[in-house]
């Protein structure tokens, strides 16, 4: 029996990865906060049949497009080469808008979720950009092989899962934090899940506040060390993925430049725009210079070296965010927050903000149990 030939262009497993990632999150922010699930007698799909709302913004729907777009296009890229691009196009847009439906559908079962035709709409619309998108970035990125050259010049192999999730710590900081990169904060999590499922009305951060009294010296400290030991744990994952003749210098400055740029426009758009910059304390100011500097330094190091920091740096921020009471200032902050305009996709930031360094965590603890990155 004669073997079946290789693809000329195979399938990116980033895509397929980041795809699958994608979707999660898609399904997180449309089911979120996953409670109170309950059958009003109303069929799933009744929405399709009730008027468009009469309240809407233009926020919202700019979100709800956006937010599909980059479904629509890795779809696109997830269907190379195995289909044409004319019916991948067209499966592409009809798989979008049926995932669209179907959390439009289930979203009549949660009394905290409201189905919405023009949703639906809105969401269609930023699927059918995302093909369009894909359909043109695909000769580019994926028939002239230059994910694949990228990849292989300034990247190690198996580094898929990874990027991924490099590729997510910038919109792990979407969600409103209490520090600068202090990401995994479980605490207001736990207090919630123990008052809700356990009938405990305990608040643990008011707990820890009480039992510990950081004088300001010592709080100035320990927003020094999230913000420090968060940003070189991140940043040193992202080095671990980077083979030597890599031009680390630039995509380091790129990776964080990018990272502090997301958080002050989510910062402007969720609270007011002269909230933009309230990231920059003293404390973050100084464990971002700290951090930058101990970077640049730390890319010269060998793999084996920047996975132990990463994973020592990363536990350090875990360890402080979650016992280092809450910060004052920030608590002022988030009085202002209007939550409606970015309610769609609140869900899946918190559970990014929560879930982002233990993903990291996991993915450096797989690779060291199993294979280096790259030589050390």
């Amino acid at each position: 029996m004669q073997a079946t030939p290789p693809l000329e262009h195979p399938s990116s497993p980033l895509v397929r990865v980041a795809l699958l990632a994608y979707t999660f999150l898609i399904i997180y922010a449309s089911l979120y906060p996953f409670s109170d699930w309950h059958a009003f007698g109303v069929s799933p799909f009744a929405y399709l049949n009730e008027p468009f709302p009469h309240y809407w913004t233009v926020f919202d729907v700019s979100i709800d497009i956006v937010g599909y777009i980059p479904f629509g296009i890795l779809l696109v890229l997830a269907c190379y080469p195995f289909l044409s691009r004319v019916w991948s196009a067209v499966l592409c847009f009809i798989l979008g808008t049926s995932v669209s439906a179907a959390m439009e559908a289930i979203q009549t079962f949660l009394p905290s979720r409201v189905a919405s035709k023009l949703d639906l709409v809105t969401n269609s619309l930023g699927v059918l950009v995302g093909v369009i998108l894909g359909c043109i970035l695909t000769p580019w990125l994926l028939e002239k092989d230059l994910l694949k050259k990228i990849r292989q010049r300034w990247f190690v192999a198996d580094m898929s899962r990874g990027l991924v999730i490099v590729a997510l710590w910038p919109f792990a900081q979407i969600y409103p934090q209490g520090y600068l990169f202090g990401l995994g904060q479980l605490v207001p999590l736990m207090s919630r899940w123990m008052n809700d499922y356990l009938g405990i009305p305990i608040d643990l951060g008011e707990f820890i506040r009480q039992g510990m009294q950081l004088s300001v010296e010592q709080y100035w400290l320990s927003e020094t060390i999230i913000t420090c030991c968060g940003l070189i744990g991140a940043v040193l994952v992202f080095l671990c993925l980077l083979q030597h003749n890599a031009p680390k210098v630039r995509l380091v400055t790129l990776l964080i430049v990018f990272n502090l740029s997301i958080k002050t426009l989510a910062l402007a758009l969720l609270f007011k725009p002269e909230n933009a910059y309230t990231w920059m304390t003293p404390g973050a100011e100084a464990g971002l210079i700290v951090g930058t500097l101990m970077l640049y330094g730390l890319a010269l190091t060998s793999a084996k070296i920047q996975r132990h920091l990463a994973l020592l740096m990363l536990t350090v921020s875990l360890f402080v965010i979650n016992f280092v009471p809450g910060n004052p200032y920030f608590a002022d902050t988030m009085s202002t927050w209007v939550q409606g305009k970015f309610l769609n996709f609140d869900g899946a930031a918190q559970f990014l903000s929560i879930l982002w360094p233990w993903l990291a965590i996991g993915f450096l603890l797989h690779y060291q149990v199993n294979q280096p990155l790259k030589t050390d």
